[in-house]
């Protein structure tokens, strides 16, 4: 890492597949950005034990996700890729961040109260202090910029709050992080419900793409994906169905979505849909390539989440020592 490189982390639970809107919204952006910051990417294990789970398949599950992500391009050289539950800072840090935090800003947490909807069996602690561990997440490492969707933002924002709230107490302690939302693609919505993003919890089967799709699967979710009866390719927020596929296209292609609204000017929603999965299905197989590839070398991957947790811990250590000594806690030399 170079002295004045600025750091950049994200975070992602480790939920079965990459969806397409993942891929175009987060991991697509990551590699860009790898060149100019210090990239920090977490898979967050720790966030998904809100949920129960099967152990032995969510093992598996976390190790399929890593996977994903160096399938998709990330260098386990420039970026540190590791879980979060083997950099024990995280949970460290939470406790502290935890009290300096307030009970009036966790209750305003939207995603709470949309989760809390979701699993009414379950309405654990954890997930009522989600944020928090996720602040955690962020400031243990200086860091400067977080790449998060528009659903996001309000955590990021409680991790600025937190941020400033102890440095005003202790002295500068924390960067207080931006965020980097890309310009298009940071939400990609759901192929069925266009008002909603595309979530790999969707409970309707044809709603999202998963980079793990097969592709005949990829193009009957591209058929049935809800468009209108207008049957115009338009870029129009009157047409949210048609926006979305437009905005994947756009996005994976390079090419304006206007640009593509004139090319499909006339040819109706049954040509721009196969042509759509035609693009998606070339972008997904070098994936899928690698993908088996990394699959079939364990002992490669394991040696690229251990390399990445020992530089993450060193980059953590070196914040909570500072945290310590900031608080009057007693630091071991």
């Amino acid at each position: 890492m170079e002295a004045n490189q600025k750091i950049i982390f994200s975070g992602a639970q480790p939920t079965g597949s990459l969806t397409i809107g993942n891929y175009i919204g987060a991991v697509k952006n990551w590699k860009a950005l790898e060149e100019e910051y210090q990239c920090l990417y977490s898979i967050v294990d720790l966030h998904s034990l809100t949920i129960r789970h099967n152990p032995e398949e969510f093992r598996k599950t976390c190790l399929s996700f890593l996977v994903q992500y160096l399938a998709c391009g990330l260098n386990p050289e420039r970026n540190i890729l590791f879980f979060q539950s083997q950099v024990p800072q995280h949970t460290e840090l939470a406790w502290i961040l935890n009290c300096y935090s307030y009970i009036g800003e966790l209750n305003r947490m939207t995603q709470f109260k949309e989760k809390s909807e979701r699993h009414k069996d379950n309405i654990n602690t954890g997930l009522f202090t989600y944020p928090v561990l996720q602040a955690a997440d962020i400031l243990l490492y200086q860091t400067d910029v977080v790449p998060v969707g528009e659903d996001q933002k309000q955590h990021l924002e409680l991790s600025r709050d937190i941020a400033i709230r102890f440095n005003n107490i202790y002295g500068e302690t924390f960067t207080v992080p931006e965020h980097h939302i890309p310009k298009m693609g940071a939400k990609i919505m759901s192929l069925q419900e266009p008002e909603k993003k595309m979530s790999k919890s969707d409970e309707n089967p044809y709603a999202t793409i998963y980079l793990m799709d097969a592709e005949d699967l990829i193009l009957t979710k591209l058929k049935k994906a809800v468009t209108d009866a207008e049957n115009r390719v338009a870029y129009s927020d009157n047409q949210p169905g048609i926006k979305n596929l437009i905005t994947i296209y756009a996005t994976i292609s390079g090419i304006e979505p206007l640009e593509i609204q004139e090319k499909y000017d006339g040819k109706g929603y049954g040509a721009f849909k196969k042509d759509l999965a035609e693009l998606l299905i070339e972008t997904i197989r070098p994936f899928k390539t690698r993908y088996a590839e990394y699959m079939a070398n364990m002992d490669y991957v394991t040696q690229i989440y251990k390399s990445g947790a020992e530089r993450a811990t060193a980059m953590a250590e070196k914040t909570m020592k500072k945290v310590k000594e900031n608080l009057g806690l007693i630091n071991l030399k």
